[in-house]
């Protein structure tokens, strides 16, 4: 077989989200909206794991509903999830996918079993075999992640965020902090493996504080037009990704005008912080600061 290459072309791109959020955090709603705006006026599907709380949101948003029972194994929300890609939906929403790492019959639990299963409740022989109980449930979860990643529709994953704590030694001393993480901030980390959210298109964790404002896990450089720092999650940046995923131009705001309202070099770096594209805006940047550094010097105080 000969092996052949073509131009690469940006066009059906399917999308893999991932939301994680504690209560409060605005994590549903916010897959709602992104969900109805990726759809575009079309019923996207929900597979929910939390006896039926998707439904809250039936009067607001246009979606067909399925339940997904405990134990929750990974080869059941494939099932789910397939499901609702050969039925044709545009986007598949999961709330939550924590459930197949921690809830009733998840990974944890399942390694549990294994590890009971293969020790026959020996403390001594668990010691052993513990490390070869993680075999099944972790091939598993691995199986269903390279699944995901061949679905058609696009997918919105809910995580659950938990607060987390842990001892650090500080000017010599053990004191209690927030738990530090790649995925969590403020102590809030999402409740799955640990590696999952950096194997999504792009993944967020939300706060209570500010419920539907996202904080990135992971935000490609191409994607931060798509999801402004500081805004909410909304129908407008679902409408915004699918156009993207489908190969068109994101629509990405000229920074021109904010660049030359510069009065000093401070506001200069301000507005060079905020610009995602910066490539497109070094030779402007640069003349405006030439520039400023010229006012600066011809007029010292």
């Amino acid at each position: 077989m000969t092996f052949q290459f073509k131009p690469a072309i940006r066009e059906n791109v399917g999308l893999l989200i991932g939301l994680a959020g504690g209560t409060g955090s605005g994590k549903t709603f916010s897959a709602m909206r992104l969900a109805s705006g990726i759809a575009n006026g079309k019923k996207f599907a929900v597979i929910d794991t939390e006896a039926g709380r998707a439904k809250h949101y039936a009067d607001q948003f246009s979606f067909d509903h399925g339940d997904l029972p405990p134990p929750f194994r990974p080869d059941a929300y494939i099932e789910a999830i397939v499901a609702a890609d050969k039925a044709g939906y545009p986007v598949i929403v999961v709330d939550s996918m924590s459930h197949v790492w921690s809830g009733d019959g998840g990974v944890l639990d399942w390694q549990e079993e294994e590890l009971q299963r293969m020790s026959g409740g020996d403390w001594q022989k668990a010691e052993r075999v513990k490390m070869a109980s993680w075999i099944k449930p972790k091939v598993s979860h691995k199986k269903m992640v390279q699944r995901l990643l061949q679905v058609r529709a696009h997918v919105i994953l809910c995580f659950r965020a938990e607060e987390k704590i842990e001892m650090v030694k500080k000017e010599g001393k053990l004191v209690i902090a927030p738990k530090e993480g790649p995925t969590g901030l403020n102590g809030w980390l999402p409740v799955c493996e640990k590696t999952l959210p950096f194997e999504l298109t792009a993944s967020f964790l939300l706060l209570a504080d500010a419920p539907g404002v996202p904080h990135p896990i992971k935000l490609q450089e191409q994607h931060k037009v798509l999801f402004p720092q500081g805004k909410f999650i909304d129908e407008e940046a679902g409408k915004r990704i699918a156009v993207w995923a489908s190969g068109g131009a994101s629509k990405q705001k000229d920074y021109t005008a904010d660049l030359q309202g510069a009065k000093t070099l401070d506001e200069l770096g301000a507005i060079w912080a905020k610009i995602p594209n910066k490539s497109d805006y070094q030779q402007k940047k640069d003349e405006i600061k030439a520039k400023l550094t010229e006012i600066i010097e011809d007029d010292p105080l």
